[in-house]
């Protein structure tokens, strides 16, 4: 059995390389297929020896970047053993170097983790808008609210406007009872999720009481012009054409969008087309705006969330919901 030993200076080294905690070694045993046992300042890796040669490399890149001053946070650990365990020479270091900064004490780093992840990344810092189309579990508007919140950090804008359409399954707001903050709440919940996984939530607090964030429904977007703003409208699949038209015009001076969405899951009454399914032949080719598609392998949740993407795909995608 092939077997190989890695010499780190300390313990405390070797210990930063898996952040400190061995379930991250399990883990990483079970997608090499090897056995990984750490003692003092030594990792041993036993196993098969492409298993075993792809373990050097996951924690060879790991250590040399430790030695160079880096903290692996365990996203970013989950990340490189991801891009080592699908056989991508050097992706590790690319994986962890190429971290978005938020702004919250608990997680202070988020990395792309995939190949179409890093791609999404790379437009939305090339692009002033930039269209993520793709199945739930591939990191969409999360990725989306981490570049807005790093955006807001390093002071490249000065808001964050977070949008949805609060029309779905043919109920529109008129018929939920309550006020309109109540009325939206159910359908903005997923994008204060992903801001308070950036942010501290007296940090979020605050910056909502002054307008610097803002979430609100699509349908109150008309009339507005939005200057040095990062803006985001999330599962746009069920927004009309009209309304499509309607936000991609609301883009002012120093601003940025990123719309984003699933087109096998529309909610719209069968008579009125999606606007993201239309957009994508109308603004095709247009300098400044990009399309990024994301497939099943992109899905960063449970592992089976990839198979039951492929089965419904194998059926046409038959089903709605979320």
């Amino acid at each position: 059995m092939p077997t190989e030993t890695i010499e780190f200076s300390n313990g405390r080294s070797a210990l930063a390389v898996y952040c400190s905690d061995e379930k991250n070694l399990e883990m990483a045993a079970l997608r090499l297929g090897i056995r990984i046992v750490s003692r003092g300042g030594v990792i041993k890796l036993m196993g098969s020896e492409k298993g075993v040669a792809r373990g050097l490399e996951l924690f060879g890149e790991l250590m040399a970047m430790v030695a160079d001053g880096h903290t692996i946070a365990p996203e970013q650990f989950v990340a490189a053993l991801d891009a080592v365990a699908e056989g991508r020479p050097g992706a590790a270091r690319e994986v962890i170097g190429d971290r978005i900064e938020v702004m919250s004490r608990k997680k202070r780093y988020i990395s792309p983790r995939t190949p179409g992840q890093r791609a999404y990344v790379e437009a939305i810092r090339g692009h002033d808008i930039v269209f993520g189309i793709g199945p739930a579990g591939t990191g969409k508007t999360y990725l989306a609210m981490a570049m807005a919140v790093s955006s807001l950090r390093s002071e490249k804008v000065s808001r964050i406007i977070l949008v949805r359409p609060a029309i779905e399954a043919g109920e529109t707001l008129g018929y939920l009872p309550g006020d309109l903050k109540e009325k939206v709440a159910p359908y903005l919940r997923p994008l204060y999720d992903a801001l308070y996984d950036m942010m501290d939530i007296d940090q979020i607090q605050k910056c909502m009481d002054r307008g610097v964030i803002e979430v609100v429904p699509l349908a109150y977007m008309r009339g507005r012009t939005l200057n040095d703003s990062f803006i985001i409208l999330d599962e746009a699949q069920n927004s009309t054409s009209e309304q499509m038209k309607m936000f991609l015009t609301r883009l002012g001076f120093d601003s940025r969008a990123v719309i984003t969405g699933d087109i096998t899951q529309v909610d719209l009454p069968q008579h009125k087309p999606s606007g993201l399914i239309v957009v994508q032949s109308i603004l095709a080719g247009i300098d400044g705006i990009s399309f990024i598609y994301f497939n099943e392998k992109d899905v960063v949740r449970h592992d089976l969330v990839q198979d039951i993407i492929r089965a419904y795909e194998r059926n046409g995608n038959q089903g709605g919901g979320r």
